[in-house]
C-alpha cells in the first residue's frame, strides 16, 4: 500500500488554497470564501469523511468535519482555521499574490503565512488519518472558518451562537500563530501562545458647527476629533508583565544568559531578533489611530467628523483602558464600538501543552518551547464563549534570516516549503497520540 503521508501534500494543498481570493474587506463582500470553502469540502469527502458546509449569510461558508476517537471518555479536541484573508494590492508584491507560486525553496502569497498554512497542514493530517483509518484517542473536530480577519462574525462567533452542536463535548482547541521557531540570542526556540490581547475597534465622532472655511470657527469637528485622536494615538501605556509574558521573559533570560529587568526590557527584546515587535506589542496595552473621515469640500467645515482606533488590552484590563480611552477623547466626542472582543490567557501547563512540546521535540529533539502573548486575536476568542480552552500551535521550523513575523498582513507573504513539511509531521504526531 502506498500510504500518502501529511508531508507528501500538504504544499499543494497550501498553494491551492492561496490561488483561491478569499479577501475579507470587512463588509460582509468577499469573493471566495465560498468558493474555499467548496474546495475543502471536496479534501474532506475525497477521503470518505462528511463534510458539514453551512453559510451564516450567502458567500460566507464554514466547514466542518468530526474523526471519531476511541476513547469516548476523552473530551474532543477542536483544531480550527479560518479561510479568510486581509486584502492583497498586487502593485505592492513582486509576485501575484494569489497564484501560490513556489521560488526560492518558499510558497508565496496572501494567505501563506495567515493562515492558510495551517489549514493545509490541517487538511493533509486529517485527510491522512481518514484514508488509513487512524482513529485519534479522542474525537476530534476539524472546522475552518468565515470571516476571522473581520472578527468572526459569520464565522467562528457565529458557529457558537448558532451551531453549538459542532462543538459537543469539547473542552480545548489549537489554531493559529504559535508553534512557529525564533532565533532568540542565536539559539532556536519555539513560541507556544496561551495568550492573547483582547481588543475594541471604536468609532470616535465629533460634533461640531458647521459653516464656511473662511469664517472663524471655534466649534469645529475636524479640530476637535484631531484633538482627540492625537490624545489617544500619543499615550504612553505603561508596561505592564502578565503571568504568560513574564515566564516568557525568563525563559529567554535563561535562554540567552541576559538578565530580566522589569524596569527595562529591552535588553532582552534585543535577543529576539525578527519577533522583537511581534513579542514587544504584548508588554503594553494600545490604541493606534487607523482611519479618519470628514468633511466633503475644501471650503465648507463639515458639523462631524470621525476616526477608528484599534485598541488592544492585556487580559484583565479591557474595561479600564476603555475608561481611560474615554477620558482621553474628551468632551465633544461620542464613542460606539464596532467590534468587541475578549482577552485570553491560560497557563503553559497541562496535557494538551505537554503533547504540543513532546510533538515538538520529536521532530527537533531538545528544543526550546516558550509560551508567549499574541498582541492580536484568533478565533479562539468566540470559541472561549463555549469554556473551550484555545492554544495557538502552527508547528513552524523556520530559517532565522526569515521575518515571519513581518509577514502577518504584510507584502510578499510566504513560507518555507520545508516549514510546512515539519508542521505536517509535528501536527500529525500530536493529533495521532493526545
Amino acid at each position: 500500500m502506498n500510504t500518502v503521508r501529511p508531508e507528501d501534500e500538504v504544499v499543494g494543498i497550501c498553494q491551492d488554497l492561496i490561488r483561491i481570493d478569499t479577501t475579507n474587506f470587512g463588509t460582509n463582500e468577499g469573493p471566495g470564501e465560498r468558493a474555499a470553502a467548496e474546495h475543502v469540502a471536496g479534501l474532506i469527502t475525497e477521503v470518505g469523511l462528511p463534510a458539514d458546509l453551512y453559510e451564516s449569510d450567502p458567500g460566507r461558508a464554514n466547514v466542518v468535519t468530526r474523526i471519531e476517537g476511541s476513547d469516548p471518555s476523552l473530551p474532543a479536541l477542536v483544531v480550527h482555521g479560518h479561510l479568510d484573508v486581509v486584502p492583497a494590492l498586487a502593485h505592492e508584491w513582486s509576485v501575484d499574490p494569489f497564484g501560490g507560486e513556489e521560488k526560492d525553496g518558499l510558497i508565496w502569497g496572501r494567505g501563506a503565512v495567515d493562515m492558510k498554512d495551517m489549514d493545509a497542514m490541517i487538511l493533509s493530517v486529517m485527510r491522512s488519518m481518514a484514508r488509513d483509518g487512524r482513529k485519534p484517542r479522542r474525537d476530534i473536530v476539524f472546522a475552518f472558518f468565515a470571516d476571522e480577519e473581520a472578527g468572526g462574525t459569520y464565522g467562528a462567533r457565529w458557529s457558537v451562537d448558532n451551531r453549538r452542536d459542532i462543538f459537543d463535548g469539547a473542552t480545548e482547541a489549537i489554531s493559529e500563530v504559535g508553534g512557529f521557531s525564533a532565533d532568540i540570542g542565536g539559539k532556536r526556540a519555539y513560541l507556544l501562545q496561551t495568550a492573547e490581547k483582547g481588543l475594541s475597534w471604536l468609532r470616535l465622532t465629533a460634533h461640531g458647527r458647521a459653516g464656511h472655511g473662511s469664517q472663524i470657527n471655534t466649534d469645529n469637528a475636524v479640530t476637535r476629533l484631531a484633538r482627540a485622536v492625537t490624545r489617544i494615538g500619543g499615550h504612553e501605556w505603561p508596561i505592564e508583565y502578565t503571568d504568560t509574558t513574564r515566564a516568557f521573559l525568563e525563559g529567554v533570560s535563561e535562554l540567552t544568559g541576559v538578565e530580566f529587568d522589569e524596569g527595562n526590557p529591552q535588553a532582552l527584546l534585543d535577543q529576539l531578533g525578527t519577533v522583537s515587535r511581534f513579542v514587544g506589542a504584548t508588554l503594553q496595552n494600545t490604541s493606534n489611530p487607523t482611519l479618519l473621515s470628514g468633511g466633503y469640500k475644501a471650503n465648507v467645515i463639515p458639523a462631524t467628523a470621525e476616526a477608528m482606533v484599534d485598541i488592544r488590552t492585556l487580559p484583565g484590563q479591557h474595561e479600564q483602558v476603555l475608561e481611560m480611552v474615554r477620558d482621553l477623547a474628551g468632551d465633544g466626542i461620542d464613542i460606539s464600538t464596532i467590534h468587541d472582543d475578549v482577552a485570553l490567557e491560560t497557563p503553559f501547563a497541562g496535557n494538551l501543552v505537554d503533547a504540543m512540546v513532546d510533538a515538538l521535540h520529536a521532530e527537533d529533539p531538545g528544543a526550546t518551547v516558550l509560551p508567549y502573548t499574541l498582541s492580536g486575536g484568533t478565533d479562539n476568542k468566540s470559541l472561549s464563549r463555549l469554556g473551550i480552552t484555545g492554544y495557538g500551535f502552527a508547528p513552524l521550523q523556520l530559517p532565522p534570516e526569515l521575518d515571519f513575523t513581518g509577514m502577518f498582513h504584510g507584502v510578499d507573504e510566504r513560507v518555507p516549503v520545508e516549514s510546512l513539511k515539519f508542521g505536517a509531521r509535528v501536527l500529525d504526531r500530536l493529533l495521532s497520540s493526545y
